[in-house]
Order: C-alpha cells, then sequence, then structure tokens
C-alpha cells in the first residue's frame, strides 16, 4: 500500500473511533483545601471519572469564598457542584443557588438530619463541634479536663484560650451554644453574646482557618478551644497531645454539605456526582481519609475508623442540630455585634 493512501484511510479509521466515543464531559467542583482535598483527589474523583467517562476540575477554596462566588456567577455558574459548611449551604439554598436533589437510594439511606429543608442539599459528612484541649499542658497545670461550653469564661484560662471568629462556623456554633448554656437559643442570642463578652480576656486568638488553629496549638500559644472532633484526631494522629470534649449540654452537628448548583451545563452529570458522594464506598473514604462522619446510614466501617468519627445513630442523634435559617436569617446582625463588642 502507498504511503499517501496508508495516511488517509488511518485518518479515516481515527475519526471514525472518535464519532463512535461519547465526548468527555467536565464537572467543575468547588470544595475544600486541606486533608480532603487529598482524599477528593486521590480517592473519591478519580472512581467518578472511570465510572462516568467525565473530567472532575477542582476548585480549593473556603466555604465563605465559594458561596461568593457562587453568588457572583449565578446568571452563567462555572460550578456544578457546590460543598460548603452547613451555614453558607444553608445560605446557597435560601439565595436559590441549588438545585433540588433527586430521588435515589443514596439519598433515602441518609439520617433525616443530613437532609435539607426543601431538598435542595445533603449532608455528605458530620463532624462534631465541642472543645479540644492541650493534655500535656492541663496536666501541668493541675487542670482538670473541660466538661462545659461554660468552661470557656474560667479566669484561669487568661490568654490561652482559641475561639474562632463568627466568620468560621465554629464560631457561630460556640455562639449559640453558650446562648443555650446560658438559657437563651438561636432566637435570643443575648446570653450568648454576654458569655462571650466574659470570656473575651481569655482568648489569645480569634481565628478563622482550620490550618492555622493547628498551628497555635502545636506552637502552644492555646491550650484550650473550640473545634471539630476530625480536626482535633488529625492533629492528635501526628502524635501532638490534644485530646476533644463532648460539652455536658452537647456537641453540635457541623455537617459538610453538597448541593448540585443552580443552572449547571451539565445537571445530569452533577446529580451522578451528588449519589457519588452519598454512596457507602465514597463515604466510608471519607470517614477514612478527611474524618468525617458518614451520613448514609448503611455505610459499614472497619472499628478503628469507626472509633474516629461521629458513627451510627447513636452517635448522631445525641448531636445538636441548630437552627440554620434562623441563624442565618441573623448572621449579619450578629457580625456587626461580634465586632463591636467581641473583637474590638
Amino acid at each position: 500500500m502507498k504511503p499517501l493512501y496508508a495516511l488517509i484511510l488511518l485518518a479515516l479509521c481515527s475519526a471514525q473511533v472518535q464519532a463512535q466515543t461519547p465526548p468527555r464531559s467536565t464537572l467543575y467542583l468547588a470544595s475544600y483545601g486541606g486533608s480532603s482535598e487529598k482524599t477528593f483527589r486521590e480517592v473519591v474523583i478519580p472512581s467518578f471519572e472511570q465510572q462516568f467517562n467525565a473530567k472532575v476540575e477542582y476548585v480549593a477554596g473556603t466555604s465563605a469564598t465559594n458561596l461568593a462566588r457562587l453568588q457572583a456567577e449565578r446568571a452563567k455558574p462555572e460550578i456544578d457542584v457546590a460543598i460548603l459548611d452547613d451555614g453558607p449551604m444553608q445560605q446557597a439554598v435560601s439565595l436559590n443557588l441549588c438545585e433540588a436533589v433527586k430521588p435515589s437510594p443514596e439519598y433515602e439511606a441518609l439520617y433525616p438530619i443530613a437532609r435539607f429543608p426543601h431538598g435542595k442539599a445533603v449532608g455528605i459528612g458530620v463532624v462534631a463541634t465541642g472543645l479540644a484541649y492541650n493534655t500535656v499542658e492541663f496536666a501541668a497545670r493541675g487542670w482538670k479536663p473541660p466538661t462545659s461550653w461554660l468552661d470557656l469564661a474560667d479566669p484561669k484560662y487568661k490568654g490561652t484560650l482559641l475561639v474562632p471568629t463568627i466568620s468560621n462556623s465554629y464560631g457561630t456554633q460556640a455562639l449559640v451554644m453558650l446562648a443555650r448554656a446560658g438559657g437563651g437559643s438561636e432566637k435570643q442570642i443575648d446570653p450568648g453574646f454576654a458569655t462571650m463578652e466574659k470570656l473575651a480576656p481569655n482568648v489569645a486568638s480569634f481565628e478563622a482557618a482550620s490550618a492555622k488553629m493547628s498551628e497555635l496549638f502545636q506552637t502552644k500559644a492555646v491550650t484550650l478551644g473550640v473545634w471539630g472532633n476530625g480536626r482535633v484526631q488529625a492533629l492528635a494522629d501526628t502524635g501532638f497531645p490534644v485530646a476533644f470534649v463532648y460539652p455536658k449540654e452537647g456537641a453540635v452537628a457541623l455537617f459538610t454539605a453538597a448541593c448540585p448548583v443552580a443552572g449547571s451545563d451539565v445537571p445530569e452529570l452533577a446529580q451522578s456526582f451528588l449519589r457519588h458522594l452519598m454512596s457507602t464506598e465514597v463515604q466510608a473514604a471519607l470517614a477514612k481519609g478527611a474524618g468525617w462522619g458518614p451520613t448514609n446510614s448503611k455505610t459499614d466501617l472497619k472499628p478503628w475508623v469507626a472509633s474516629r468519627v461521629v458513627y451510627g445513630p447513636p452517635a448522631v442523634a445525641k448531636l445538636i442540630a441548630p437552627d440554620l435559617e434562623v441563624i442565618n436569617d441573623q448572621k449579619q446582625d450578629w457580625s456587626k455585634r461580634w465586632s463591636r463588642r467581641i473583637e474590638r
């Protein structure tokens, strides 16, 4: 066969193969950076790409940053699936930035607490917000482990306390729990601010970034703080002497939530990715790699993983789920009040 004819035949065969192969769709995922990003890139995303002949582009950022991005791009969104903390996710739902999650066996298997109102988002992982303390420093000073949210106001902790700022979900939850411990609630927040003002002199840092919170513990700039059990476990895994406490008034459920973005140009692929995130296989991977408790009630974890996360109906049932709609309705006023009276 002459070379020219061979080249033409090769080109025709190549074109025929390409015509028979469906185009590779691209899904843009907005989610966190850090340890959870590693789990997504190494485990969660590759299995989805292989199953659906798709490409997933990962857009890392904080919940606040990615929520702002969704708002800015609402007319023509680039993001197809968003993963945010539960508070910002509730805002996204209220702003009509999310589509309804389609029914599926995975959705039906979720704990009811993980299904957002209006059916437009789901919790794909849960951690408990409580108290973290340096066990060695506490022992050296003769301090007993904390047992209550109100312990944060004890004068002996002056200059050693970490309280995340109100722009961080941990900080907002701390304010709500201090209000509850003082006889108030999300709808009656005054007791929370009163206690927060009282404990403000104890605070060494009002931090917003979890990576920085870890650094503050490691450098012994703080010995006690408000933090999530998953983050505490990650630090403990490095050998650092830190322990997590479920306060007697209750620890708060903090969900990692996902939603299909309204206006996505790959809506079916986005729904498929939601189902993937809710599957028992991915739930187990996120528990192992990111420290998120499973929200799919059928997820089976190995004992050593189960012992490190919020796992099983009894553990999930004892968490407190704050009213996110009430919180978001008042968050702007609370933030102004916080700036005037707490972080002055």
